[in-house]
This record gives C-alpha cells, structure tokens and sequence, in this order.
C-alpha cells in the first residue's frame, strides 16, 4: 500500500478528508464512484481512512478512464463480499464527442478470490484477452466485455457453469471455443458486432437461452444444432453473410423474433418464410446466382442493408453492397472496393466550431458525418449520398461535401441531386478514404492550373471578372482558385446608410503557392453599378486590398495603375487576396468597407422562448433568422405559448451564444450543454438552432406562480471574425442578446399527498403484480430504492418514463438522490399499478440497465410469492389468500 502513501497531494485531499468522503460516497453496501472524474483517488483515500467499512461493499463502479486506476486494481482482492463489480470505460470524451476506453487490459490475478462475484463489467476498455482470473470465479453470472479488443476467447470459458447473461458484442472475436457449449444456465448471449466466421455445434447445448444476437459478424451459415435450443424466444442474425439457414429453426417452440435482415440469402425455406415473425429485408430473395459466363454488369447485383436507428455499423466485403442509414444517408461500395470483410461504424455529430472550420462566407448545411475506421484505403472509390438542408435563399453559390483528413478540411468534386420520392437534396461524392464528412454551401469557386506558358481564368458568377496569367508568370505549375460575392446596391446603401456609396462585386483569389508571381497578374473588374467609364470621376474611385482573414482593408489606388473602359477597371498585382472597387465621397473609406465586409457575413435572428400548453415546465428555445420566424411559430403554436420573439440581432454563422434562466427559474446544470450555469447553442442559420428544456423553480409554487425569464448571451466567435467584431463582444454590456419572460404557473397538488408520510414523500398503498405470480408491495420498493443507486435515470429509462419525467424528478429532488430514486420508482409503480405483467417488467428492466443484482432479489420475491400462494392453495382449497405481506419479507 506503498502507493497510498503520496495520494494526498495529487488529489488534494488529506487524510482528515476520509471521512467526509465516506459519508458522502458510501451508501450502505453500495460505493458508486464512476460519476466522479476523480472517483479512483477517493476510493483509495476511503480505504486508506475507513478500510473497516470499504471491505464490507457488496457493489463498487469505477470508471477505467481514471488516471490512479492501476493503482486501485490491487485493492479490489480485499473486499471479499464484492458482489457487484463495474470498470467501464466511456466516460470521458475526445475532442470529436466519441467516448474514449478505458485503459484497462489485465486484472490482478487474486480477483480469483472474490468468491461472492456475481457480476462483473469490463465494458469500453482496452482489453485484448480475457483476464485468466475470470474463469476461477465460482458465482459469476453477469459478465459484459463488450466494446473491447478480444480476438479470442479462452479454450475452458466453459468452466464459468453459473453464467446466465454474456456480452461481447463489439469485439474482434473470430470464433468460439467448442466449451461455450458448456455454460448450460445462460439465458441471454450478445455477440453482435465480431468477425465470427463460423459457430461451433456446441452451442446448439445452450438449452435455456432466450435470446441470442449474432448480427453484424462474418457468418456464412449457422449450424442445424441452434434448433436444439428450445427455450430461445428471440434470434438476431442480420448483417451476416448467411447464404442459407436451416428450416428447423421453424420448430423452435417460443421463437417471437428471426432478423434475418441484410444477409446474402437468395432462398428461404417455406416453413421459414411463412412465419409472421421472420425479418428478411435487405436479401436477394429470388434473384440468381452470377453464372461465371455472365456480362459482370448483369451478373453484379449488389446487396442492399437498410439499417434500423438503433444500429451504428455493417459489414462490407469484396462483393461489395449498397447501404441506406436511417437518417437518410446512402453508401454505394463497388465490388472490389474492400478486398477483405470490413466492419464500418458510422454516427452524426453535432458541430463543434472548435473543430469544424467554416471559411468566410460558409454556410454549414448538415451534421458531421463520422465513418471508422479513420483513413482506411478502399480499393476502388466509394460513393456516398448525404441529405443537407436546401439553401433556397443562397444564391450565385454551390454546394460541396467537405472532408477532415484529421489536420486540415478539404472539399470534394460535389454532385447534388434531388430525391424525387421524399423532396429532399442530397450531396453526392465519391471517396477512397473514411473520416469525417459535412456539407457546405460556399461561394462558386472557379479553379485552373497556371503553367509557364500563362493562362486565362473567368468567374462563372460574373463573367466580367477575368485574370490574365501572361507568359513566365511562374516557374512550376500552381493551382489558382477564384471567388466572386455579388453585393447590390441596395445592401451597400444599408450597411453604409449613404445612398451615393457604391461597390463592385467583391473578389477573392487564392494559390496553392507561398511564392508571389514572378511577373504582374491583370485582373478585371467591372465598374460599381451606376458608373461608366463616361462619367467616372477618378478621385471617387478606390481599390481596397483585404488580407486573407478579412482583418484589415487598405486603399491601394495609388499603389496600382488603374487603366479603365466603358465598363471595366484593370490593374496588375504580383500576389493574392480579397479585391474589391469602390466609389465614393469619402476619403478615408478603408474602416467603412471593414464594417460592410463584417455585416455581409452577419445574419439577422430573433429568439424564441416558448411554453409546452399542457406542461408550462417544458420550455422550447430557438434563434430563428428573421426571414423564418413567422413559419416557425405557425408550426407551432398548436402546442405550445409564448411571449413575442425578441427584437432582431446580428450573429455570425458558428457564433456561440447562451440561455440563462434568471428570477427564480433554474435548470439542471449537469447537463453536458451547460456551461456555467447557461445553456450553450451554437448558431448555423441553416440547422435547427432549438433546444427544449425542463425547468423548475426553488420557490413554493402551491401559493404563487414563479414570474421568471430567460437573457440571452453572446459567447464565443468563430476564429476567422474581425478582431474588431470579437473586441467588442467582450465587454459586459455588449454580451446582452435579449430578454424573454417565463412563466410558471401554480402547482396543483400531486396524487398521495394526503397520505402519511413516508421518507420525506407520501404514496398511497401499492400491490403490484397479482396474487397468483407474487406481489411487491411498498415496502419491497423501498427496500429496492435502497439498492439503486446514480444509475436511476438509466433504469427510469428502461422502466419506460420519458426523459421528461426523469429530468422533472432530478429537478424536484436535486439535493437528495434517495428522494430522486423513491420518485422514480414510485412514479413508475403509479403508472403501472393496473397492469398485471408490471413486475416482469420491472425485471426486465433492472437486467436491461445492468442490475442483474436487483433483478435476482425481485424475482426472489416473486417465487417466495408464488410459493406462498401455492400453499394457501393447498391450506384451504381454491380460497385465495393475499401473498404481499409474505412476499416483502424477503427484502426485509
């Protein structure tokens, strides 16, 4: 315990802080320490200061992304009535939004000793063999390795007989050893997601499984053996290569679900195919096989995956496929384009400015598109269709994908098409890498190589706009790119409140090249509207030069020959930027144009606060661009109330701003949008800029409505803004977006608040379930809230309450997760106290979030239940007599 020793310091707690750790981290048996960043250093302070108590935990979570958790893993032999054990990984973030593993890739090999060990989770970690100490644990009957680097599993994992739930889904598994057929009390097996090839006959031993997912492996076939398994309810074969399946899967018994989606079957047996419960889309049913002769056109019929929303990843194999997300995004893999099978993972991210660069004048139009794994070579191109948001009032632009090579964003050759059948716009391009993929509405961009001998380049915006390249320009070929933004007359006249104020389109011009030209470059402009080269008056007339950012704007007339005609004004430059030709009164013109530049990439926005009519607590923010505001709110003023948008703003496209409920109303400042108390958005004029929120207020409401309100807050600017735009944002004054009121409206009472009370709460009498399966009363509930610990909302989840419900809860009990978990469960049991089969969900539901534990304790009740039913019925004949005292005896 060396190791102990120098804690103090690097977690910044002495040893006269044990104590206060121990009272707010152990709960009875219980020690959940993954929700704290520095849960492993608190766990060795409380068993360096309190190891008494640390020995007695019966469940322990520590996260694997913890920095002190090599050190914490030698303590773990010590607590001999472990019976619950969670290191998962996942907790932290990278700066992409995807969770990081944990590190953990061994376990010391005295865990043997935990001899009470029923469960055990190793999820999102680091590990590519199983730990051998696994397999000398005796009571082990939840084990999860999922999202792992497992190659293989032991030759004797047979010998963990107790098993009753495994999980590796998401590993690099390629086959089973032949004992897996050993473990005959498992019930539930996941091991989606593999590189299984084949599947040994043993596991047609497997008699009380009822429910096994194989999906999204390499499986060709499956062996006649898994007919042999009675029990199985439900059997997840899609995302395979099956090319056939064995018509005795017809006569299992209890079968409700076959997926046998997105295979490669092109025959079903009738016995098969007849079954109401059989899944089969995503097959070439019917279709022949390519005979060797055949034109490889006609013989090529791809296969089609159409993959569910909860599916993040398929298969990909030299034969290649078409693949259709649930969000509507396409994949077109070529034969040959992968020449071995290949898993792809896939998810859209929200936007983050930090790393999504938009250019000037951008204008972002979809989610991030993230495809793994990062930088893989395809052999052939891959085509992808990304559905974006119809710039319709964008014009004189073009819309491109745009690409991260992990150090610098790129755009693809873009085609955009338009889906008949669902009205939508889709951005099609053709890759040979994966990482990350956006869509882009940016200003046309015309491009040509410049040899030695010059060239010619024209804007296809205006086509007044030239640049000559002459001969000897350069010494080596360089690639030039121009842009053009048209700005008329009437935006001039606006930004600059002068109506004799005119500008020429404003052009930019960019090379792949650090070197200037060797010889002077002609570019043409057209003269401002309204001027002709009749009556140009030269004293009026500037040329302004902008660096590549924008920052600064310079007047070069006199440092360049202007030479003018009827229409156009010429002039010669040896390196690039932003040009632009004005004509006006004014003198000293280079602060104005910065000012005009700046607003052109503004856009004008109100906010919106409005107020679900049948929950008043569910508020719905939005910064909606002006133009839109009046089609937003007919949406949705069938279900929700508000004050008037606020007064119109100006933010730049990426921009950060902030909500902050101020007077009286709060929010749940743990939420990952939360930034010091404020909520975060960041605005893109083309994406859904909403967000809907519970809030809650400290004050009675039973007496008085809460009169509150929600300021909005500028924060932080893209980086390529003017530093005079961001200088001014910094003051405490110019922060101050807007204002909107929020009403909260008195409280009526709640149901079971004339009973008695009850741990701070007051609930009327339960019975769930039925006299003849058992049933748990209210007592048995508080016996299990006192086993639930920070992972309620996930069981409140799986229990069926909306997310609403759950964040109302941690609202209303926010400073005690005893009376979040009691009214949780309560909630629950008040909703479902009719339905007879509400106690087998409750089960189902505790296994779901990873609390085999409870469940086990729930069903001990239920069968103390059913017995004692059983013997009243053979006590007094078919008079039924009430099990519920009998059966929360067992909790107590």
């Amino acid at each position: 315990m060396a190791e102990l020793l120098g804690l103090g310091d690097e977690c910044g707690e002495g040893a006269s802080g044990a104590s206060a750790l121990a009272g707010s981290c152990l709960a009875g048996n219980r020690l959940n320490l993954d929700v704290y960043p520095d849960g492993c250093c608190r766990f060795l302070r409380l068993f360096e200061g309190r190891r008494g108590e640390v020995v007695q935990v019966e469940f322990l979570r520590l996260s694997a992304n913890d920095r002190f958790l090599g050190t914490t893993l030698g303590i773990l032999p010590h607590l001999k009535h472990l019976r619950s054990l969670v290191l998962k990984g996942g907790h932290a973030r990278d700066e992409f939004g995807s969770c990081q593993r944990g590190s953990l890739t061994s376990l010391p090999p005295d865990v043997r000793n935990l001899k009470a060990l029923t469960h055990l989770d190793l999820s999102f970690n680091s590990l590519s063999t199983l730990p051998s100490c696994i397999l000398h644990l005796p009571s082990l009957r939840v084990l999860l390795v999922s999202h792992n680097n497992l190659v293989a599993l032991p030759e004797d994992f047979g010998s963990l007989s107790k098993l009753t739930f495994f999980s590796a889904m998401k590993n690099q598994l390629k086959e089973l050893p032949r004992s897996f057929g050993e473990l005959a009390v498992l019930q539930e097996l996941d091991l989606s997601e593999n590189a299984l090839e084949f599947l040994p006959e043993e596991i047609g031993n497997l008699h009380n499984c009822t429910e096994m997912d194989l999906s999204g492996n390499c499986l060709s076939n499956i062996p006649d053996s898994l007919a042999n398994l009675k029990s199985l309810r439900r059997l997840h074969l899609h995302s395979n290569l099956l090319v056939t399946v064995p018509a005795s899967l017809a006569s299992l018994p209890d079968l409700s679900r076959l997926d046998l989606q997105n295979n490669l079957l092109r025959a079903i047996p009738a016995e098969i195919q007849t079954l109401p419960f059989v899944h089969l889309r995503g097959n070439p049913l019917g279709e022949r096989e390519p005979s060797p002769q055949a034109d490889e056109s006609s013989a090529r019929r791809l296969r089609r995956l159409f993959l569910a929303p909860g599916e993040d990843s398929f298969m990909v194999t030299s034969e290649g496929c078409k693949v259709v997300l649930a969000c509507g995004i396409h994949f077109y893999f070529p034969p040959g384009a992968a020449s071995d099978p290949l898993r792809i993972y896939f998810q859209t991210l929200t936007p983050d400015p930090q790393w999504v660069k938009l250019r000037h004048h951008d204008v972002l139009l979809s989610r991030v598109l993230e495809l793994q794994p990062h930088g893989v070579k395809f052999q052939q191109e891959v085509q992808i269709w990304m559905p974006y948001t119809s710039p319709q009032t964008l014009h004189q632009r073009e819309v491109v994908v745009r690409t991260f090579s992990g150090e610098s964003w790129s755009d693809l050759r873009t085609k955009v098409e338009q889906k008949r059948k669902m009205k939508k716009h889709v951005a099609h391009c053709h890759v040979l890498h994966f990482s990350w993929f956006l869509v882009v509405s940016r200003l046309v961009q015309n491009e040509c190589q410049v040899p030695t001998e010059g060239t010619l380049l024209f804007s296809s915006v205006d086509p007044n706009i030239k640049v000559t390249f002459p001969p000897g320009v350069t010494e080596e070929t360089r690639s030039v790119k121009l842009q053009v933004l048209p700005v008329s007359p009437e935006e001039i006249e606006e930004l600059t409140a002068d109506p004799d104020c005119r500008a020429s389109p404003l052009l930019y011009l960019s090379q792949d090249s650090l070197v200037d030209f060797l010889r002077p470059v002609r570019i043409q402009l057209p003269l401002p509207p309204g001027v002709t080269g009749l009556n140009l008056d030269r004293s009026r007339l500037h040329l302004l030069h902008g660096d590549l950012e924008g920052q600064t704007w310079d007047d070069i007339t006199s440092q360049v020959v202007l030479e003018f005609t009827h229409l156009y004004a010429v002039f010669e430059v040896t390196h690039f930027s932003w040009y632009w030709l004005w004509y006006t009164t004014k003198k000293y013109i280079g602060g104005m144009v910065k000012k005009v530049y700046e607003r052109l990439r503004m856009y004008q926005v109100n906010f919106i606060a409005l107020q679900r009519k049948k929950d008043p607590e569910q508020v719905l923010l939005q910064c909606v661009p002006k133009h839109k505001v009046d089609a937003v709110l007919k949406k949705l003023q069938d279900r929700y109330r508000g004050p008037e948008p606020s007064d119109m703003v100006e933010m730049f496209e990426g921009e950060q701003f902030f909500a902050a409920f101020e007077r009286g109303i709060h929010i749940d400042t743990d939420r990952p949008d939360c930034v010091d108390g404020r909520l975060s958005f960041i605005f893109y004029s083309h994406l859904k800029n909403m967000k809907e929120i519970y809030v809650t207020s400290p004050v009675d409401r039973k007496g008085q409505a809460v009169k509150g309100q929600v300021s909005f807050y500028r924060g932080a600017v893209p980086e390529s803004i003017p530093e005079d735009a961001s200088r001014r944002r910094k003051g405490p004054d110019s922060l101050w977006l807007a204002t909107l009121p929020i009403k909260l409206p008195r409280l009526k009472p709640r149901w079971g608040e004339n009973s008695g009370p009850l741990n701070g709460f007051s609930f009327p009498p339960l019975n769930l379930g039925n006299a003849e399966s058992g049933y748990l009363t209210q007592a048995n509930l508080l016996s299990i809230a006192r086993r639930v610990g920070a992972d309620w909302q996930n069981i409140g989840l799986n229990l069926g309450l909306t997310y609403q419900q759950i964040e109302r809860i941690g609202y209303n009990n926010r400073e005690d997760l005893h009376k979040q978990i009691l009214d949780m469960l309560f909630s629950w049991a008040q909703q479902n106290s009719e339905d007879p089969d509400c106690v087998s969900k409750l089960i189902t539901a505790m296994k779901e979030s990873g609390r085999q534990d409870i469940a086990d304790e729930v069903e001990t009740i239920i069968e103390l239940g059913r017995q004692k039913y059983r013997d009243s019925i053979r006590r007094v004949g078919l008079e039924q007599e009430s099990s519920a005292e009998d059966s929360a005896i067992a909790m107590t």
